[in-house]
């Protein structure tokens, strides 16, 4: 039975079906190409994938190959049931969402329509069809107001500071009650700053490149002071597909007495992935001087205040990430920026 990755044409969607194929795995991706960022580089993600030479595919669900794409959005109920009706997933990759804690200040119900009802219907799906283990992404922005570093997810996260955040905890409740009433094995993976090659062109690598290359300036929020665990889209990856092949089960030492919350006694775990540097995360000001270095030029810099529904600072304990999936993230910044850079400068022709 293949495995189902929604936001397939999404950033860590996409890097995921490849990951998959590599490995032998039949995959049936679903996206709504939605017009968040530009859908080109969606369309373009989803392209390098059904060009694979070992690949047949076609722009529906029901096509014979190894890989199926079906145009749907998450949130379309009834689509969403008969696609888990007729597919049975073994296993799920849940990547869909409405991504942005900005976006979430002035569109919050496109965070309901996607990341609740949409969930709600991925969980539905997989308690209906016997799915063997669901894996959603959450996100470090559920630590919210939590100021104990490095973040662990056997500390509390009642405290989000925006409604994206909000919602992923929101996900991370729904797991735990599907897993709890119908044993639906499920793992929530807490992804920090995701970055790399075919990323998403609102987040700050992408931004601060086309700005800098423009000789735009760009702006630094908390002038510059923001510490972020930076982490590569390999290294999430692997996270995601090590997660996968280790099914959720009870906990035998969870103690109802005193709740652990990432551990249940129901099928259920929840794992941090950031790089987890035992130095601490990057400064926003180190991460540009990086991105500086790989272009071979200099940025003009406007520094802001803190902006709403921002944090400070990041940082991930990978402990439980290291013991049960025997992982921890490689690379580095530097090498990581100057392989975005590379791609960059190929995807968009630019040059130095």
């Amino acid at each position: 039975m293949p495995t189902l990755v929604t936001g397939a044409a999404g950033f860590i969607g996409a890097a995921t079906v490849h990951r998959l194929l590599d490995r032998g795995d039949d995959v049936v991706g679903v996206d709504n190409l939605n017009a968040y960022y530009d859908p080109k580089l969606k369309r373009d993600r989803l392209a390098r994938i059904e060009a694979r030479p070992d690949i047949a595919s076609s722009a529906n669900a029901s096509a014979s190959g190894r890989f199926r794409f079906a145009l749907m959005d998450i949130a379309d109920r009834a689509g969403m049931a008969a696609l888990f009706r007729e597919e049975r997933f073994d296993r799920v990759v849940h990547l869909a969402a409405q991504a942005g804690v900005r976006h979430s200040l002035t569109h919050p119900h496109d965070y309901i329509d996607s990341n609740l009802s949409g969930t709600l219907n991925v969980l539905e799906g997989c308690r209906h069809a016997g799915t063997r283990h669901l894996v959603y992404a959450s996100s470090s922005s559920v630590y919210g107001a939590n100021a104990h570093l490095p973040f662990s997810t056997h500390d509390g996260v009642d405290h989000p500071v925006s409604l994206y955040a909000a919602t992923k905890r929101a996900n991370e409740l729904m797991a735990h009650t599907y897993s709890h009433l119908f044993r639906l094995p499920t793992t929530g993976l807490r992804f920090f700053t995701v970055y790399g090659p075919w990323g998403r062109p609102d987040m700050a690598l992408f931004t601060f490149t086309r700005q800098i290359l423009a000789g735009v300036p760009i702006t630094l929020y908390n002038e510059g002071r923001h510490r972020r665990d930076f982490t590569y889209i390999d290294d999430i990856v692997e996270g995601v597909v090590r997660a996968l092949d280790h099914v959720a089960a009870p906990s035998p030492a969870f103690d109802p007495s005193r709740p652990d919350p990432a551990t249940s006694s129901a099928p259920f775990r929840i794992y941090n992935i950031g790089h987890g540097d035992p130095g601490g995360p990057v400064e926003l000001e180190r991460y540009v001087e990086v991105i500086e270095r790989s272009l071979g030029r200099t940025a003009q810099r406007t520094l802001l205040p803190l902006q709403p529904g921002d944090v400070e600072e990041t940082a991930a304990d990978i402990e439980d990430l290291a013991t049960d999936l025997g992982y921890r993230p490689r690379v580095g910044v530097e090498e990581g920026v100057q392989r975005f850079i590379e791609w960059y400068r190929e995807y968009y022709q630019e040059r130095a």
